[in-house]
């Protein structure tokens, strides 16, 4: 019962209760059975409950909170533990990612990935572009393992990820994203979470992505505190802070989901630079709704209905006049496109 009906439905049952009671006491009078006295006595005695009654009632809405609280706890607590996979080691991947055959399915419902197949080189940058709700970001999620293929495989380095100690693979793997995390820590607490903090490694990190100068200028410098959740920095400081700890991490494989959609130009500008350096020899999947980021991209997997539909750069998907085109058309038909100064990855080796 939510609390804003406790207190109505008292005062409503205490009317109808009230009434019976009148009703009981005329009929009573009429025969004899009862007196002035003792009828007041009663009716008084009834109002006076009403009072202890609201507040017994009131008591329910704390204890549904607590109710529900306590499902949701005990259900995070029952859920199985995450699987810790094969006991293979994996120090340093070549960054070799291969779809084979891999499926998914959330529930009952229609796939969100068919039968998705195609092979990542090491140091190729290979984006993924469709609709919202194509299968982007569960395609990129099954990499470190967010979720398991119902059907088909991945592979890093010709080996199924199931083979692989799941510490030792997540390892391999850094990603940015626009929903940033960052805790109520330093910056170099956060710059180097997961690891062994190296104020070296710290700074450098920093300066690879174009953060150096405004920590600098912080009154404790790599020992400021962000806040929760990074409140006491700007969203592009946030977004380059979480491609300071990619660098930190120097992962082979390098996940990028759309970092720079929510950010004005020049925090962009600042982004975009910091990003460069970071994909300069890794494996990068990158998912892009704004096509401008990833026309450099080696190549383009462009999603449909949890299918590829097309692939292959940005110039010849222009000339096969498909689903790609289209999105291209619709998105600068009425604005000049941007310029992502990505390197391709084949010149970088």
């Amino acid at each position: 019962m939510s609390g804003g009906l406790a207190q109505p439905l008292t005062q409503f049952l205490a009317s109808i209760a009230l009434a019976i009671v009148i009703t009981i006491a005329v009929v009573q009078s009429a025969n004899d059975q009862t007196t002035v006295g003792g009828f007041v006595a009663f009716v008084t005695s009834m109002l006076l409950v009403i009072s202890p009654l609201k507040h017994l009632i009131d008591i329910n809405q704390p204890l549904q909170r607590g109710m529900t609280a306590a499902e949701l706890i005990f259900g995070l607590i029952d859920e199985p533990a995450e699987p810790e996979g094969g006991g293979r080691p994996l120090e340093r991947a070549r960054g070799e990612v291969e779809f084979r055959e891999a499926s998914f399915t959330y529930g009952a419902g229609q796939p969100t990935l068919d039968a998705i197949s195609f092979k990542v080189a090491p140091g190729e940058m290979v984006a993924l572009a469709g609709a919202s709700g194509s299968g982007k970001t569960t395609l990129v999620n099954l990499l470190p393992r967010f979720f398991d293929p119902a059907g088909g495989a991945v592979l890093v380095d010709g080996v199924p990820l199931s083979e692989y100690s799941l510490h030792d693979l997540r390892g391999q793997m850094a990603m940015v994203s626009q929903d940033v995390v960052l805790f109520n820590d330093t910056i170099a607490a956060n710059v180097a979470y997961g690891q062994t903090q190296d104020r070296g490694r710290v700074m450098a990190a920093l300066a690879a992505a174009n953060l150096a100068d405004v920590v600098a200028a912080m009154p404790d410098g790599v020992d400021t505190r962000v806040g929760g959740n990074g409140m006491r920095l700007s969203g592009g400081q946030r977004q380059r802070l979480a491609i300071a700890r990619a660098v930190y991490k120097d992962a082979p494989i390098f996940i990028l989901d759309e970092a720079t959609s929510a950010l004005d130009s020049e925090s962009e500008r600042h982004v975009q630079e910091a990003l460069e350096t970071l994909m300069k020899g890794r494996t990068t999947l990158v998912i892009a709704h704004r096509l401008s980021t990833i026309e450099r991209a080696d190549r383009i997997l462009v999603m449909d209905v949890g299918k590829i539909a097309e692939q292959g750069s940005h110039a010849e998907l222009l000339r096969l006049n498909g689903l790609y085109a289209n999105l291209h058309r619709t998105q600068f038909s009425s604005r000049q496109p941007e310029v992502f100064p990505f390197n391709r990855c084949a010149s970088l080796g």
